[in-house]
């Protein structure tokens, strides 16, 4: 990973390494003092000033947030501005209501749930937005390791949302830059 890292970081003004421990993030460091670490989200990463548009990320509970951590940093780094809405899950849906606006304004909303999954299909029907949906492994009851909230997340009524792999925070943050720049 050091290698790979002082490779990238001689050639490259950005950097970015996903699933990353402190251990490693430490001996980055020693190669470029602009990389940061972010614990939550196990990510290791250099910051991008400029920031366009607007994404969303929203979670359903505060177990989602090392995956929503995830998807920010990333859209982050490739130059999305990103607001994050942690714990408006569905069992308290007034928490979200009082978001719309905010939803509204955005691009594209990436939505992260465990347990039943049902927070994507809810804040589809609520604006007419691109939603990313990100399955969690963790949550209450038979989640089973994220597999009962991702086929919750594929069978969404709601037509505007897309179900990216369980916990994959990466490719929601990465794809919901791709759809932030285009708009």
């Amino acid at each position: 990973m050091v290698e790979i890292s002082r490779r990238i970081l001689s050639k490259e003004n950005t950097f970015l390494a996903t699933r990353a421990t402190r251990d490693v993030f430490q001996a980055v460091k020693k190669i470029d003092k602009r990389v940061q670490y972010n614990e939550a989200g196990r990510i290791i990463f250099i910051p991008n000033s400029e920031q366009k548009g607007q994404i969303s990320i929203v979670t359903a509970g505060t177990s989602d947030i090392p995956v929503a951590e995830e998807a920010r940093i990333t859209a982050e780094v490739m130059g999305s501005r990103v607001i994050s809405i942690f714990d408006v899950g569905v069992a308290g849906i007034h928490r979200l209501l009082d978001k719309r606006d905010i939803l509204e304004k955005s691009r594209v909303i990436v939505v992260i749930a465990g347990m039943d999954g049902a927070l994507p299909s809810v804040v589809g029907g609520l604006v007419g937005k691109p939603i990313i949906a990100v399955p969690t492994s963790v949550g209450y009851g038979a989640n089973f390791s994220g597999v009962a909230p991702l086929l919750t997340m594929l069978n969404a009524c709601a037509s505007n949302v897309v179900v990216v792999n369980i916990d994959n925070g990466f490719g929601a943050g990465y794809t919901a830059h791709l759809i932030n720049i285009q708009t």
